[in-house]
């Protein structure tokens, strides 16, 4: 099935100003680290007359880095709110304000003698990409139809990896990677914005916001004609119809609400575990690494860029690979396969660092697992988590969800940040063994609990998970019947199991 081509126009848009700006601004930091920290200790000079101390100067630079994933902790916050109150079209359009002003206060920093604008710029890119991400995956999946909804949530997946080679390429010294232009190169996060302001009002709102939130018919079945085509618009329309008829009564659910409705239990349980485990699978890990390995394996210092670079571009091909493959083998063989290749580069790579000075092969074969690793991530975890998300859950309980599971991921992000250089010092190489024991647990969990989703509307999953919570509060029931029957001075019987025959 071939999209009618207004929608892969309507997943640029969205995308180019939403999770792309995510991924470009985790990666555009990392070119100019040591001309930031030159302007900082050149500024704190002009303004004391001394230099700063290294513990003040490392201290600057951590929050000018990390203050992102607060940013971002913030958007993800209000993000669900704003597209209900906005719609998911409004929310991505008003949220490029951040970026622009972000943009502005970076650019200015250096001519203003100010880092306080780094820090305020960084943190207004995290709130941007928190709202990117909490509101574009859910777009991405109203607007495509069920039998395209996989290929185009991966867009998420594609663009953020995009962002972050697009960023590491604008950072080689041929491109914006010199001392005089670091102000420029973070300024460039207003490109993206600009791109989106000017292409993304062409496209419609979600159609699934129109029919259900606004209740806009004549609204819904125009952009239907435009993202659909004509010959599919009349299926999608009956497709959001019978949806709304099943939420007749319900509003838009607040994040808390998801916690005490039992209903949503597994569904909630799942996209908790998911986007937990996308940050804490070991892929910060590999890049931490990567450096090491690319000079072990002999690559000159000056070329490890050039070497990252080639990371980043692995995991953005690997995106589109997955984006491809997605609606012929599905969400869970993609997700659950990741999973395992990744479990099992963690054994190889712990090996490989172990015996790195036993053979000049084994730098090589670490080098490897490296790309192997990304590969293996950008393959299922990084690409179906946020579709799975949007795939869960019915349209009133969808911006709660993203809420709930973008907060989950961002203090995950920061939690893995804040720790992994202490789990990096205690276990050394080994430190791959605690990420090969994550990812082994959620395979399992993935096999036994979370159901295929492709070809399937949101009202067939959501049926798919009560039958799958019947299932389980009947058996919960009958192991607390079978207890209850039994009486307290039987002796052995209580021991005897319920499907052995009576004595």
């Amino acid at each position: 099935l071939l999209p009618n081509k207004s929608l892969p126009l309507a997943v640029f848009a969205a995308c180019v100003g939403g999770t792309f700006q995510y991924g470009y601004n985790i990666s555009i930091i990392n070119g100019p680290t040591k001309y930031v920290q030159n302007f900082i200790n050149h500024t704190w000079m002009e303004r004391y007359h001394t230099n700063i101390s290294e513990n003040g100067l490392t201290l600057l630079w951590s929050t000018i880095v990390s203050i992102f994933t607060l940013g971002g902790l913030i958007g993800v916050s209000i993000g669900g709110t704003l597209s209900v109150r906005l719609g998911r079209k409004g929310t991505l359009l008003t949220n490029n304000i951040f970026s622009l002003t972000a943009a502005l206060l970076m650019g200015l920093s250096s001519t203003a003698g100010s880092f306080e604008l780094l820090i305020i710029g960084r943190l207004l890119c995290g709130v941007n990409a928190g709202i990117a991400l909490c509101v574009q995956p859910l777009y991405l999946g109203e607007i495509a139809p069920t039998a395209l909804r996989g290929a185009t949530g991966m867009g998420t997946s594609v663009f953020i990896t995009g962002g972050i080679l697009t960023g590491q390429v604008m950072g080689l010294k041929e491109v914006l990677g010199k001392e005089e232009y670091w102000p420029i190169l973070l300024s460039t996060t207003f490109i993206p914005a600009v791109l989106q302001l000017i292409i993304l009002p062409w496209f419609p709102e979600s159609p699934r916001y129109l029919l259900i939130d606004k209740g806009d018919d004549e609204g819904c079945k125009k952009a239907l004609r435009q993202l659909h085509g004509l010959s599919e618009c009349d299926a999608a329309l009956e497709d959001i119809k019978k949806e709304r008829n099943n939420l007749v009564g319900f509003h838009a659910r607040k994040p808390w609400e998801l916690f005490s409705d039992g209903s949503v239990r597994w569904q909630l349980l799942t996209i908790v575990l998911l986007n937990m485990a996308q940050q804490l699978n070991g892929i910060n890990a590999i890049y931490f690494y990567a450096d090491y390995v690319f000079r072990q394996s002999g690559i000159p210092s000056e070329r490890i860029p050039y070497a990252t670079v080639g990371t980043g571009a692995c995991e953005c091909i690997t995106a589109l690979t997955c984006g491809l493959l997605i609606e012929c083998l599905g969400r869970k063989v993609l997700i659950t396969g990741g999973y395992i290749l990744m479990s099992v580069c963690c054994i190889l790579f712990t090996l490989t660092l172990t015996f790195q000075d036993v053979s000049p092969i084994f730098p090589y074969l670490s080098m490897a697992c490296v790309f192997a690793f990304i590969l293996s991530f950008g393959l299922g975890p990084g690409g179906v988590t946020n579709i799975l998300t949007a795939e869960l859950f019915t349209q009133t309980a969808r911006p709660a969800a993203f809420m709930i599971s973008g907060s989950i991921n961002w203090l995950s992000f920061f939690f893995i940040g804040l720790i992994f250089p202490f789990i990096v010092l205690g276990f050394q190489q080994y430190c791959f063994l605690v990420f090969l024991m994550v990812c082994s647990l959620v395979a399992i969990y993935i096999f036994f609990v979370v159901p295929e989703t492709k070809n399937k509307t949101f009202v067939e999953i959501q049926k798919d998970f009560q039958s799958f919570n019947k299932r389980k509060s009947r058996g919960s029931d009958g192991a607390s019947s079978i207890l209850l029957s039994t009486p307290l001075d039987s002796g052995p019987l209580l021991h005897r199991s319920p499907l052995d025959p009576e004595p």
